[in-house]
């Protein structure tokens, strides 16, 4: 689902709205040219004229900044005939100064624009990189219906270290993990897609739950420390809390491993059901260093109609600016009777309301709602 808009990375001549922006310094050179011609010799209003093209800089893109230049140099120029004074020293310096004035925001316009493109082509770089790796959840897998939604803490990133993924297997269920990868920037972006390859490498085939989640600390345990001196290998701090599902076609339940992680949340009805595990073991990356080799598997009652919501700490830990904490539990009940789609919009314009659209992390949610066969 898409997040958000993202604005046009150009501020070029764009016919929703600039015109009424032009209406400004067009109408600021036509007053300077009526003022100034009808008044005394001895005052000059020209010099005025410059505001034009630094105003149109704002919102307009190179063409349009010098056509305002021009028609201001054109309307000192107008000035001069109209008083008679176009031979003077005066009015030929306060041509030259507007040309002047023009040229630079021109070349400002110019240079905003080149880097405005490169920042677009670099977003879109970031776009793609952001669908290999945190590819979008089926909508329909089985008899569920599913939705995944991703906030990054910061404005202008696409990927942090939250993650989920989904894969189907062929004895008929559908595998689910959703993650939080430890720190923040190049780091955890790299950890994460290594958390991510590993389960579509292995989640789609016939191992147990258990097995999957030794796979998963095993190869990221293994990836971060690989070039690591070995004095530092049982100091390395990348780890991953995470929370591992299996939910079959056929059998009204859910299976989940938690690792670390927030327990997911099953609304039925009214009712909202944390399913906290008896054993919650130890995020993925330290399993191997505490010689961990087998993982308990929780199973839940999971109804048709039930709705399933998985989520990081970016969501139940976000504060507003008195410092309460996002009250999850309590406004997810208040969706339940919507599709996964709606929920998560629901979620994150009451999210973002309540941080007033300022994350300090990373948050990710799933809806998950089981249908009849």
């Amino acid at each position: 689902m898409a997040l958000r808009p993202r604005p046009d990375s150009k501020r070029s001549w764009q016919p929703g709205h600039a015109p009424a922006l032009l209406a400004i310094p067009l109408g600021l050179i036509v007053a300077v040219c009526v003022v100034d011609v009808l008044s005394p010799p001895h005052i000059h209003l020209g010099p005025l004229l410059v505001a034009a093209p630094a105003i149109t800089v704002a919102f307009a893109g190179a063409r349009v900044t010098a056509l305002m230049g021009a028609l201001a140099v054109a309307a000192q120029v107008l000035i001069g005939v109209l008083r008679g004074a176009l031979p003077t020293a005066n009015i030929q310096v306060q041509i030259a100064a507007l040309i002047v004035v023009s040229t630079i925001c021109v070349t400002i316009c110019v240079v905003r624009d080149r880097r405005e493109q490169q920042l677009h082509r670099v977003r879109s770089v970031a776009e793609a990189a952001q669908s290999v790796l945190l590819q979008p959840l089926p909508t329909h897998t089985g008899p569920l219906r599913i939705a995944g939604l991703y906030i990054p803490a910061e404005e202008e990133a696409d990927l942090g270290g939250d993650l989920y993924a989904a894969a189907r297997t062929a004895d008929h269920s559908t595998r689910l993990l959703i993650g939080d990868v430890r720190g923040n920037g190049l780091a955890a972006i790299n950890n994460a897609a290594l958390l991510l390859g590993a389960f579509r490498a292995a989640a789609h085939r016939q191992a147990t739950l258990p097995r999957l989640a030794v796979h998963l600390d095993a190869a990221f345990r293994w990836d971060t420390s690989q070039w690591r001196p070995q004095t530092e290998q049982d100091t390395n701090e990348d780890f991953a809390t995470a929370t591992l599902l299996d939910i079959p076609d056929h059998d009204p339940v859910v299976h989940l491993i938690t690792c670390g992680h927030p327990p997911p949340l099953l609304l039925r009805g009214s009712r909202l059901i944390p399913l906290t595990a008896e054993a919650s073991h130890l995020p993925i990356g330290f399993g191997g260093v505490f010689g961990i080799t087998a993982y308990e598997v929780q199973t839940f009652p999971f109804e048709v109609g039930d709705l399933l919501l998985l989520y990081t700490d970016g969501v139940i830990e976000a504060r507003n600016a008195d410092g309460l904490f996002y009250p999850f539990a309590e406004r997810a009940p208040e969706w339940t009777k919507d599709d996964p789609d709606e929920l998560l919009r629901h979620l994150q314009d009451d999210l973002l309301a309540h941080v007033q659209g300022h994350l300090d992390d990373d948050a990710a949610a799933v809806a998950i709602r089981r249908l009849a066969l």
